[in-house]
């Protein structure tokens, strides 16, 4: 029975927490070195205790696997190494008994090129199907246009059966979807309707302002250097985009009580307050990436790696810029507030490890700083994520050769290195600091166990991908049973949104937005309720002159939650002298200002 949620009266992701699962690296419940749905199961009481609210499984669906499960062969069946639908379906009503929501990863800007569509799509140009991509002639022997692959290389492929060329904005065996034609947009919905009726509770839309592409695809501005143009001006946020997702509200979402978020790369506040606008009638919020591309370098380091023309590149790391950093949450807190809804993040499978980008996984270190950003982030407006093994403050990881290195935008980064003659050691340092993979290592379960307790306690069993050294010392069974851990420290974070109103509705404003190490804001009521939030994102002490803010946290203030945990901390007589990552938010409430 489905409901009109038109109205969305009842947000409740709002006040939700969402933890992201990257099923292959989760747990491996049956010694074949991947992870699996009945692993997920086995460990929804952790995640129960954690106190998350919603489970976003990254890919589940039947593909090849080029691209870890975003290249689609069959959206209804589940992935063989995964289970089956009966174990996915055992997996969906146990959560529902621990009254988990589960969001699934919705993949419909590409297919794979093992799906039948695209089979069918490339026999002849008269194939019913063949309306399903986008397929344009060459010129001169020439690709339609020079577009850039987001993962390297031309982003078209010529076919020898047709003689034309295909449209892919990642890889060959990505082809992108048409959305032009009608037929594939009910297909799509059909998609949806067919897991939402199955009882999920909402979708992450994989690169969703993809789906629109400029006709006849002009050719894009190519920078100095860069081997192909910039095609994303003619398909990011593309002229029918919001066409689409409002046709995509209207005829499914609306109809079911869910939760929506678009990833949505290249997709700046205006857009944002688009699509999250709830009188639009679009998606509920997007992933923004304005946040974690700042620590991107010029181009210059690397210009012949450089495949989409872009002036910033990811492969060229630069150290954080905290005012930046400051500068893009503010406009995204004040932009979105009361317009739509932000989502928060530090971590994705997408993303590097936080406590190893921004914070210090130090053996001194790690804890604290780990739970600084942690702090920082879940005092913000928005709808916070975690990434699996956030909690327990998981690293980058430093593999020894390029062969154990799995993702395909890694393994094309470390081929185009080698031929633009990097050495191994500048190869190597990239990649310790920026591949996906560092985020893909296998859940870190036991310190006791081979293999972090991922898969079999047995030297026989391989994970897909090797564990990150560092299990001996950082797992969750560590974690368990440290009541200081970090674990711990994100349960009380999760905990106190769900009794403070404040954390969820209220206002923003930005403290000392100058100063180059500490971050701090402010959220309050219009009734004078306030709680401050500071973060240190530095080694060093740091002081700030600000005797009033003192004066008013000395006298008025109540301690909600601090890193550091020593018993003095409610006696400091200064609270703007922040020792090393050190994070606190205070409380200061209306009929005591």
């Amino acid at each position: 029975m489905t409901t009109d949620n038109t109205a969305q009266s009842k947000l409740w992701w709002q006040d939700s927490v969402v933890y992201q699962i990257y099923p292959r690296s989760f747990l491996d419940s049956n010694g074949d070195g991947i992870g699996d749905l009945n692993g997920i199961t086995m460990k929804l009481d952790y995640l129960k205790k954690l106190g998350v609210d919603i489970l976003w499984l990254s890919p589940i669906y039947d593909s090849p696997n080029y691209d870890n499960g975003y290249d689609i062969r069959d959206y209804f069946q589940i992935m063989t190494e995964f289970g089956t639908m009966e174990d996915f379906d055992r997996m969906l009503e146990e959560m529902k008994r621990y009254q988990l929501k589960l969001i699934m990863d919705l993949v419909v800007n590409h297919t794979s090129d093992e799906h039948p569509w695209f089979v069918e799509s490339k026999k002849s140009k008269n194939n019913p199907y063949r309306d399903f991509y986008h397929w344009a002639p060459g010129t001169d022997g020439k690709p339609p246009n020079q577009w850039g692959a987001a993962f390297g290389g031309s982003a078209w492929t010529y076919d020898v059966i047709t003689g034309e060329y295909f449209l892919h904005t990642f890889t060959p065996k990505q082809p992108d979807l048409n959305w032009k034609n009608p037929t594939v947009r009910e297909e799509v919905y059909k998609i949806m309707r067919w897991w939402l009726n199955k009882g999920v509770d909402g979708f992450r839309m994989d690169v969703i302002n993809f789906i629109s592409k400029v006709p006849d695809y002009p050719e894009g501005n190519t920078y100095e250097g860069g081997a192909y143009s910039d095609g994303r001006p003619y398909f990011v946020n593309g002229p029918r985009l919001h066409e689409y997702l409002q046709e995509m509200h209207e005829k499914v979402l609306r109809h079911y009580n869910i939760v929506t978020v678009g990833e949505c790369p290249g997709a700046h506040m205006h857009e944002a307050e688009l699509i999250t606008n709830p009188s639009r009638k679009e998606l509920d919020m997007i992933f923004t990436f304005e946040h974690m591309d700042i620590d991107g370098g010029r181009q210059e380091t690397f210009a012949s790696l450089v495949h989409r023309g872009n002036c910033e590149n990811k492969w060229t790391p630069k150290l954080l810029d905290l005012r930046e950093l400051k500068h893009h949450f503010t406009i995204w807190q004040k932009g979105l507030f009361g317009k739509g809804w932000n989502s928060l993040y530090w971590n994705n499978h997408d993303q590097p490890r936080i406590v190893s980008r921004w914070g210090n996984d130090s053996s001194q270190y790690r804890v604290i700083s780990a739970k600084m950003l942690g702090t920082c982030l879940h005092f913000l407006c928005g709808t916070p994520y975690v990434y699996q093994g956030e909690e327990i403050g998981m690293t980058n990881v430093r593999f020894t050769s390029l062969a154990e290195y799995r993702d395909i935008e890694t393994t094309n980064f470390h081929r185009d290195a080698i031929q633009c003659g990097l050495s191994l050691e500048e190869i190597m340092a990239v990649t310790f600091v920026k591949s996906r993979d560092n985020a893909r290592t296998p859940m870190q379960w036991s310190g006791s166990l081979i293999h972090g307790g991922f898969t079999n306690d047995t030297i026989n069993v391989k994970p897909w991908i090797e564990v990150n050294p560092n299990y001996k010392e950082i797992n969750v069974e560590t974690a368990l049973n440290d009541s200081n851990s970090i674990f711990y420290y994100y349960q009380k974070l999760i905990q106190l949104r769900k009794v403070m109103p404040i954390i969820v509705h209220g206002n923003y404003d930005i403290l000392h937005e100058d100063n180059e190490y500490i971050f701090m804001y402010k959220r309050f009521f219009e009734d004078n309720h306030e709680i401050i939030v500071a973060c240190n994102f530095s080694q060093q002490p740091v002081t700030i002159d600000d005797s009033s803010l003192n004066e008013r946290l000395q006298q008025n203030g109540q301690l909600l939650i601090s890193n550091y945990n020593n018993d003095n901390i409610n006696q400091k007589s200064n609270w703007l002298d922040f020792r090393a990552y050190e994070s606190w938010v205070i409380e200061l409430a209306a009929e005591t200002k």
